[in-house]
């Protein structure tokens, strides 16, 4: 059995409060870490670390859980950077530019959708995201829908179907019918190679009672719920995801007391060793700073104690970025967290919002996904944004190729 030591780490993030420090962090100094298996077999005071067939000397530099990106949308084909240019002079973001990306997704084949995956993947291995999340939602017929989850199902685990992400111009005067072919033919197609369904429930997609039949179908097939909420304005999203106890409630831009409120009433207080089970408010700060739209109040969720996830929310419409270090200077400097909390909900808070506890933390018998940072500190990821701080990424214990 081959080991690993990562070794002369200045501080090591754990995200494991047992581990000692301030929370949420779980912040170590001086230490070591050794990789057997994939998995993380040992960690601690880097004058106690064990022999190991192979070194990796951090140099004094932090080291942090890989990023787990719980939100993104990377099966399609074609750009919108002319929408994007449109919304930089002026124009306003209504989502109707999906039906776009759906037109390119339909005529691309297997082979352009799958390159297009694997290099935004890549992208995002590179700075720092050892476990992304990967929807359908832009084929919206039951041969598409089903291959985008194929593909998907290829680079990741987390698959989402998304059949619900705006109902398709052969549809608009039917969306009963579309509802239909939704919890019908495409389910089933779907179904075999999703671990989630979820919902654009806003207005110009899918109302309350369309989005309620579709997640409700999903569940009756054994997949877990989550749900696009009140990005556009308020709605019933949020309180729709919470009484379907969904892992996690997406956007989260307009919130009322009331769906603050429901939030907070679905969270655990205590820090679990296990998978949660409350529902995860995941902010997606590249969508705002891609259509100029107000930030979700972060400060407001965590004053009220819920739970909250970073994500990026990748896609080529309102968000085409992979990078989750810039969603963590994002969340810093624009929704009221310190990096500490930017940090664990771009981590461990991911990782709740996939329901996962091997992922988002360093601790012995998680698994072994990891990044070494050109930086001393996580603080660095917020303090110099845009800087390429990534030095180095393991995956199941394997290093990864160099930025």
């Amino acid at each position: 059995m081959s080991s690993l030591l990562v070794d002369n780490i200045g501080e090591l993030v754990t995200n494991d409060p047992s581990a000692g420090g301030q929370r949420p962090l779980g912040v170590r100094r001086d230490a070591a870490l050794l990789v057997e298996e994939g998995r993380v077999a040992w960690l601690g005071p880097a004058r106690d670390a064990p022999a190991a067939d192979r070194r990796i000397d951090a140099e004094g530099a932090a080291v942090l859980p890989g990023f787990v990106d719980s939100h993104a949308h990377l099966v399609f084909a074609g750009d919108r950077a002319a929408e994007f240019a449109a919304r930089m002079a002026g124009q306003p973001y209504t989502g109707g530019g999906i039906r776009t990306t759906v037109g390119a997704t339909r005529a691309a084949s297997d082979d352009e959708l799958r390159a297009t995956v694997r290099r935004l993947r890549g992208e995002a291995m590179r700075q720092g995201t050892t476990t992304m999340e990967i929807k359908s939602g832009y084929g919206l017929t039951v041969a598409d829908e089903a291959r985008s989850l194929r593909i998907a199902a290829e680079v990741s685990e987390e698959t989402t179907f998304l059949g619900a992400h705006v109902v398709p111009a052969e549809y608009a005067d039917r969306p009963d019918d579309y509802v239909g072919l939704v919890c019908g033919p495409m389910l089933a197609a779907a179904a075999p190679h999703a671990r989630w369904i979820d919902v654009f429930c806003e207005r110009g997609a899918f109302d309350v009672d369309h989005a309620r039949a579709i997640l409700a179908c999903g569940q009756a097939v054994g997949l877990g719920v989550r749900v696009h909420a009140n990005q556009l304005g308020p709605g019933p999203g949020v309180q729709l995801g919470v009484e379907l106890g969904a892992a996690s409630v997406d956007h989260c831009t307009h919130l009322t007391d009331a769906d603050v409120d429901a939030l907070a009433g679905s969270t655990t207080t205590e820090w679990l060793s296990g998978p949660p089970t409350n529902t995860v408010a995941t902010l997606l700060p590249g969508a705002e700073f891609s259509t100029r739209s107000p930030y979700p109040d972060a400060r407001r969720l965590l004053d009220a104690g819920v739970t909250v996830a970073l994500a990026t929310d990748c896609n080529p419409g309102s968000s085409y970025t992979s990078s989750m270090p810039f969603c963590v200077a994002l969340a810093v400097r624009e929704m009221g967290m310190t990096p500490a909390e930017a940090v664990w909900a771009a981590t461990a808070g991911g990782a709740r919002a996939l329901r996962r506890d091997d992922v988002g933390v360093l601790r012995p018998g998680a698994r072994a996904d990891l990044m070494i940072l050109d930086a001393p500190s996580h603080l660095h990821l917020a303090y110099r944004p845009g800087v390429p701080l990534i030095r180095e990424v393991l995956h199941n214990g394997v290093p990864q190729c160099r930025p």
